[in-house]
């Protein structure tokens, strides 16, 4: 598989282009798998945190991981142009194929991640199980899909949630109020002004 920028969504491209910027001023020739996901996990609204919270891996056991290999690595003067590694190509490589597999047009940062599970910590099934559980039937179609993934949770209130933990007005003992209320919204849609 080659590797075309152009196949990345935008938050895919973001991580990439902050990693490059992260390696290059560290001083690192260059670019690690490590940097990659470092950036990736960074990003507050994609996917890469809950599927990091399924598999039970703390963001904090990323960027440890990531910050202690980082910091072995060899640095060199002047303003390098980080070069990618064998091993982060085979990370796209294989999320590429990963891509293939979801059926996705487009490289989204949560098919890297997982594509980048040896790091983690976590065998690739289990990571490519808990993405599917996580991300459901949806396939990434677009340069944003963190729009359509996200969409219940910025456009709706869990009601379920919200009753769990105790925050809304209980229903017992209000039987009549509700039979009115269903007594209202069933009668015929002329009789219901609004």
């Amino acid at each position: 598989m080659t590797l075309d920028p152009r196949t990345f969504t935008v938050k895919t491209s973001e991580a990439v282009a902050a990693a490059m910027q992260a390696a290059a001023s560290a001083g690192h020739n260059e670019l690690t798998s490590h940097h990659v996901l470092s950036e990736l996990v960074k990003q507050n609204d994609t996917m890469v945190l809950p599927l990091l919270a399924k598999v039970g891996v703390s963001v904090a056991q990323v960027v440890d991981k990531c910050t202690t290999v980082l910091g072995k690595l060899p640095t060199v003067k002047g303003n390098p142009e980080p070069r990618l590694t064998r091993e982060l190509a085979a990370a796209f490589a294989a999320a590429g194929e990963l891509q293939a597999e979801f059926r996705d047009e487009y490289l989204s940062v949560e098919v890297l991640a997982v594509s980048m599970h040896d790091i983690i910590g976590v065998p690739r099934d289990e990571m490519v199980a808990a993405l599917r559980e996580v991300r459901g039937s949806h396939r990434v179609t677009s340069q944003h899909p963190e729009d359509q993934f996200h969409a219940l949770e910025k456009y709706s209130v869990d009601l379920t949630a919200l009753a769990r933990a105790g925050k809304i007005d209980p229903v017992i003992g209000r039987d009549e109020e509700i039979r009115r209320v269903v007594q209202v919204l069933s009668r015929r849609p002329r009789t219901i002004r609004f």
